[in-house]
């Protein structure tokens, strides 16, 4: 009898220890592909590109986190690769985003149909190919059905990802492909859906509000009131391509909007476009009940180190690298003035402080790629 209570005692015990999990995302700014970044990451003069460099020093705060999810701003439309105004990126910058420890990547953008349809179904076809989960753009109403929403499944945790742009720099999308547009009726349905498909949350990542500008404006505030009112507890933000204030509630069910991430790479440089931050969230479920348990930032800034005729791109952990000795003496007074200039910005969050940080171990320098970390496998889920 005695041997029979323990082992229901034990039982119980692993039930409950099952049933108690947490679960970190994190989310970053916006990945864009200018023509210098191009240039920057093209093997010796061959047409052949690598970008695995420019995130050799971030991918481990990325790693941390269980689930990674990026905003692609740039098409993978082929040759000729251009950046702005109409962007296509190599391939191989998937191949990148895939060492730096991203699991998947929103694509409702302004840019998203930069090279019409063509780059759209090319775009597509390319994260497929390369296993990179994917939402917001789809080839058809078939490919929409299965991405949208994306449903990620994760140490017991079931998310659903979905995402809207306000528009399309005014390409009209061409039949049968489909963009996800800032619509609420739309949007009703698809949470609906997600509901319908058993996941503890919905994280909601919206292309809005104006460039450049460091306060959200009553559209987006009014949005993501409009979200909360449906339950949804995670916005996400992009598109003005500089940091926006965060807010996290303090509620039974606390509820988290990031208005912008800013430029997680990108060879934007006037101030504060040259760098972002990284969001870390983390979920808790206990007794089978999950909730925003709480968030935190760590900004980075975008380094830019002439090689000759070509400039390297590093993401830097900011806190982290203010006071490294082998940073040019200018770059080093500009990320310290983006740290600044991003505490500016940020002071006006709510629940949602800077992560700690650690400084430097080691001064920058070529590309060694490491195994990997070991993490807990992220199951992606093809709605039915």
């Amino acid at each position: 009898m005695r041997y029979l209570f323990c082992l229901f005692l034990l039982l119980s015990t692993a039930a409950f220890a099952r049933n108690d999990s947490t679960l970190t995302l994190v989310f970053m700014g916006d990945i864009m592909g200018h023509d210098a970044q191009i240039e920057g990451a093209r093997i010796s003069n061959a047409d052949r590109y690598d970008f695995k460099s420019c995130f050799q020093y971030i991918r481990d705060d990325i790693e941390s986190a269980d689930i990674a999810i990026a905003n692609l701003e740039v098409t993978l439309a082929g040759a000729p690769y251009r950046g702005y105004p109409s962007f296509s990126s190599p391939d191989t910058l998937v191949d990148a985003l895939q060492y730096a420890g991203i699991d998947a990547v929103v694509m409702a953008n302004n840019h998203c149909l930069d090279r019409r349809r063509k780059g759209l179904i090319r775009t597509c076809d390319i994260l497929d190919e390369k296993g990179m989960p994917r939402t917001g753009v789809f080839k058809n109403a078939d490919d929409r059905n299965k991405h949208n929403p994306l449903i990620i499944a994760s140490k017991g945790f079931r998310l659903a990802i979905l995402n809207y742009t306000y528009g399309t720099n005014g390409i009209p999308v061409q039949s049968p492909n489909i963009v996800n547009q800032l619509d609420t009726a739309l949007m009703a349905r698809d949470i609906a859906k997600a509901r319908s498909k058993g996941v503890d949350e919905i994280v909601m990542c919206l292309h809005w509000g104006l460039e450049y500008q460091t306060k959200a404006n009553g559209t987006q505030r009014d949005l993501a009131h409009w979200l909360q009112n449906k339950g949804v507890r995670i916005i996400i933000g992009s598109h003005p391509h500089v940091l926006q204030p965060m807010e996290m509630t303090k509620d039974h069910q606390p509820t988290l909007v990031a208005y912008s991430m800013g430029n997680f790479i990108s060879n934007q440089r006037p101030a504060p476009r040259d760098g972002a931050a990284l969001l870390f969230v983390t979920l808790s479920k206990e007794m089978g009940l999950t909730r925003v348990k709480n968030a935190s930032y760590q900004l980075t800034w975008v380094y830019r180190d002439e090689k000759g005729e070509k400039m390297a791109y590093y993401v830097l952990p900011a806190q982290r690298y203010k006071d490294a000795d082998w940073l040019q003496n200018s770059a080093c007074e500009r990320l310290n003035a983006f740290i600044d200039e991003a505490h500016g910005i940020l002071k006006h969050n709510k629940g949602v402080h800077e992560r700690c940080f650690q400084q430097p171990t080691e001064p920058l320098k070529g590309l060694t790629i490491v195994s990997r970390k070991l993490r807990v496998p992220v199951e992606l889920k093809v709605p039915n």
